[in-house]
Formats: C-alpha cells, sequence, structure tokens
C-alpha cells in the first residue's frame, strides 16, 4: 500500500499537534508527494518561526529532517493538465490539487489534515482518492 501525503502531514511529525500520532504512524507506509511539498513545508516553518511558534534553530533542524523523509517525490510539470482540472472543478487553490493529481495517477489514497481541501474533494460529485488524517480518540 502506498499513499500520497501533504505539507499538513509531514508538518505534523516535527510538529506536536493533536494528531501527530496518527501522522508518524503513516510513515510504516511507502509515501508519495509532488516535490511541491518541500517548498510547502520551508513556508510553513518560516510561518511558525513568525509566530514564535518555533525558534529559527528549532526550524532549521525540522526543515533537515523533512529533508531527509523517506518520501518518494515526484515532478510537477507531468501533473499540471489533472491539477489543474481538479482546482477548476473543486473551485480551490491548484497547488494543493497536485497532491490529488499525483494520487490519481498513482492509483493510490490522498491522505490530508486540511479540511477544507478534504470538505471540496469529497463534495464533489466525482468519487475523489482523499481521506482525512483524525486522532484517534481516547477512552
Amino acid at each position: 500500500m502506498s499513499l500520497v501525503i501533504d505539507a499538513s502531514i509531514a508538518i505534523k511529525w516535527i510538529v506536536p499537534e493533536a494528531d501527530t500520532r496518527e501522522a508518524l504512524a503513516l510513515r510504516r507506509t511507502r509515501l508519495f508527494a509532488p516535490d511541491l511539498l518541500i517548498p510547502e513545508c520551508a513556508n510553513v516553518l518560516w510561518k511558525k518561526v513568525r509566530r514564535n511558534e518555533l525558534r529559527p534553530a528549532e526550524a532549521l533542524f525540522a526543515a533537515r529532517l523533512i529533508e531527509r523523509a523517506d518520501i518518494e517525490l515526484q515532478p510537477m510539470r507531468s501533473l499540471m493538465e489533472p491539477a489543474a482540472r481538479l482546482a477548476i472543478a473543486l473551485d480551490h487553490p491548484a497547488y494543493d490539487c497536485f497532491y490529488l493529481a499525483l494520487a490519481q495517477v498513482l492509483e493510490s489514497e490522498f491522505i490530508t489534515a486540511d479540511r477544507a481541501f478534504y470538505q471540496k474533494a469529497v463534495s464533489h460529485g466525482e468519487r475523489l482518492p482523499v481521506r482525512l488524517l483524525r486522532p484517534v480518540r481516547q477512552c
């Protein structure tokens, strides 16, 4: 089994959040992402430094961890048309749609923690291979 992940998942590996445990468990699976993942994660780390959620040294360490993570990065060029088609159909920014387009091409499932994008994808008439990461409820 393989999965396509986005930056919302990869960031949870290094910044503790409610569903970090579930995001970390995904690392036991073969993971793919468009190479867009790298600049998106760098941007999230920059924002976390600006908001004083991370110190600069922590963000740089996190960047090294993500850079070395076992994710098979795929070039984006061949995903341009399917991503644009999805962006138009879902009325959603195209950069997010590259992840979903990759999942379709690989005949895999895309998992995200981005609730708004997930809702748009599941509300669409065509069944799309998307799943929302959710924290496991503790009893």
